[in-house]
């Protein structure tokens, strides 16, 4: 009231005042609110693109779309080529209620059905709707369901999943929110995944110079080993196999394993079946294999293989194997950027094992080269120097007029003689070549002293006299053999000798054996199984065996008689 006058206004204006006042009280609200959406959701995009680690981004866009709506519970389902789920990565369970669940979901029911068709969902009761495949025993009750699929370059790499809508449902801001989320995410799986190649490959490069500076140094000589272990640690695998193939068709021998049972597989022969096996390893050019099925190769702990790259290591002229790296079944695939840097890998494998190819063969050239030039010294130096000293001992035995001087000198020729036999042998032994047949008797006896030469303090001397290897065959040769390995298995057990001697002689149509030994001895009259063989062997051929043993020592004769007309033919 001023001055006595009261100032009123209609009721009916008043009404319609309020009414106004009350709307755009409402639309400040909601503008409020949505710039408060919009806050939230710039904050989710800004949380999900300040990661680069793949994982990490993967968790974070899952994070913020359960914050951005205010979802109970939320889930990132990554979609393989084969359209199952690869990774399920989720939010708002506990682990211990994940491990109770079990397995991960693997696609069905409305996880399939975004994953067929790309397309938003969004329900307001999950179980109403006829594609719920329903949930395992454990599982927390879910009632409302937002599906939105995520893109990277128009390529569907996932789903997001979003339950239990805090009000109650899902409204379409919070569907057109979470779309303009799963953009962004797209954008930062995209950029988290060329970060990650671009890493891999810069640690393959440092890893290439690696092996590179390794294959040219002579060093190092398992740089095939150094390859596999490589290739282990960059591919993310849990094995590595270098296998060789064993001549026979479908067969591969593990040449070298890295990872998981490496050194029980390592060495064993993988058969490959009919089917894809076969074909895999057969390949000539690098695969990818997301499976491998039932043919797939199983550990010694019962564990399968599953993703498989098979890159073939190519020689100058062919294959010279194949290069396996796998992941445990179940484990994420090989990307192709994987199989482009192990089929370089592999060749580098291929030219290691090349480079030891090729450093054995020198080597092994000049070890014969050696063995030859220390033969041609024995044999036209030492051997005709004792050969020259033999002959003007036997001149001076037949000037000396003492009976003891002459015995002595004959015994000295003796001596000389003995040691021309084991030059000789030595300079046989030589001369023989690693990759020559060994079945001459010669061959099979100093073989068979190599063999048993671990057993002896030092490597029993061995000589030969007359033409052994023409003389001595088929089962006579087996006799000798046999006689001589049971001749040393009795010295190595019984004699603990110092010193152990082989002579193996023929002429005149008679063959004797003599093994030599300064151990300690044994009564003769003692009975053994294997004298007893010894004995037999020399009876059934018409021959005879003796033993002589004391304190200082023990000699074993064994003597047989073969057809003289062989003997003859050799000596003409």
């Amino acid at each position: 009231m001023t001055d006595g006058h009261e100032f009123t206004f209609p009721d009916e204006t008043r009404s319609e005042l309020d009414e106004a006042l009350d709307v755009l009280v409402a639309k400040a609200k909601g503008v409020r609110a949505t710039q408060g959406r919009l806050r939230a959701l710039l904050r989710a995009n800004q949380a999900v693109v300040q990661q680069l680690d793949l994982p990490v981004v993967l968790r974070r866009i899952v994070e913020s779309a359960v914050e951005l709506v205010r979802a109970e519970y939320g889930a990132l389902g990554v979609v393989s080529p084969d359209g199952r789920l690869e990774q399920f990565i989720t939010v708002g369970m506990p682990d211990e209620l994940i491990a109770h669940i079990g397995h991960l979901p693997e696609g069905h029911g409305l996880l399939g059905a975004l994953i067929d068709d790309p397309r938003t969902i969004r329900l307001p009761v999950l179980s109403d709707d006829s594609r719920s495949a329903g949930f395992p025993a454990g599982h927390p009750s879910m009632r409302s369901f937002l599906g939105v699929p995520i893109k990277v370059r128009d390529e569907v790499f996932g789903n997001l999943y979003l339950t239990n809508q805090e009000s109650g449902l899902f409204s379409a801001d919070d569907e057109q929110l979470v779309t303009a989320l799963a953009a962004t995410a797209g954008i930062a799986i995209d950029n988290a995944r060329l970060y990650a190649e671009t890493r891999r490959r810069q640690a393959w490069s440092a890893a290439s110079a690696e092996i590179t500076s390794t294959l040219l140094s002579a060093e190092h000589s398992d740089s095939v080993s150094t390859v596999a272990t490589r290739v282990l640690d960059l591919a993310e695998a849990d094995v590595v196999w270098m296998l060789l193939p064993t001549g026979d068709a479908g067969e591969f021998v593990i040449e070298r394993a890295r990872g998981a049972d490496s050194e029980g597989v390592e060495g064993t022969t993988l058969r490959s079946s009919e089917s894809s096996l076969r074909s895999m390893l057969g390949a000539e050019h690098p695969q990818l294999i997301a499976d491998s099925g039932a043919d797939a190769p199983v550990l010694r702990d019962g564990r399968t293989l599953g993703p498989m790259m098979v890159v073939p290591l190519v020689g100058p002229a062919s294959a010279q194997g194949v290069l396996l790296v796998a992941r445990i079944s179940g484990a994420s695939r090989f990307a192709v950027a994987d199989l482009e840097m192990a089929a370089d890998f592999a060749g580098q494998a291929s030219v290691a094992m090349e480079l030891a190819a090729a450093r054995a063969d020198r080597q092994r050239m000049v070890l014969l080269e050696d063995r030859g030039r220390i033969a041609r010294d024995l044999h036209d130096h030492v051997i005709q120097q004792l050969f020259a000293t033999g002959l003007q001992l036997h001149s001076i035995a037949g000037q000396a007029a003492a009976r003891d001087v002459a015995t002595d000198v004959v015994r000295t020729v003796a001596n000389i003689d003995s040691s021309i036999a084991q030059i000789r042998t030595a300079i046989f032994a030589l001369n023989v070549r690693d990759d020559e047949p060994r079945t001459t008797t010669r061959h099979r006896i100093i073989d068979l002293v190599n063999e048993m030469s671990p057993g002896f303090p030092s490597t029993p001397a061995v000589s030969f006299s007359g033409p052994v290897d023409l003389v001595v065959t088929d089962e006579l040769a087996d006799d000798v053999v046999a006689v001589t390995r049971e001749a040393l298995a009795n010295v190595v057990k019984h004699a603990a000798a110092r010193q152990t001697s082989i002579e193996l002689s023929v002429g005149g149509g008679v063959l004797v054996l003599h093994v030599t030994d300064d151990g300690v001895g044994f009564e003769v009259g003692e009975r053994r199984s294997g004298i007893a063989n010894l004995e037999d062997r020399a009876t059934r051929r018409g021959g005879v065996f003796s033993l002589e043993s004391t304190t200082k020592g023990t000699c074993m004769s064994w003597s047989v008689p073969f057809d003289e007309a062989d003997d003859v033919r050799v000596a003409v």
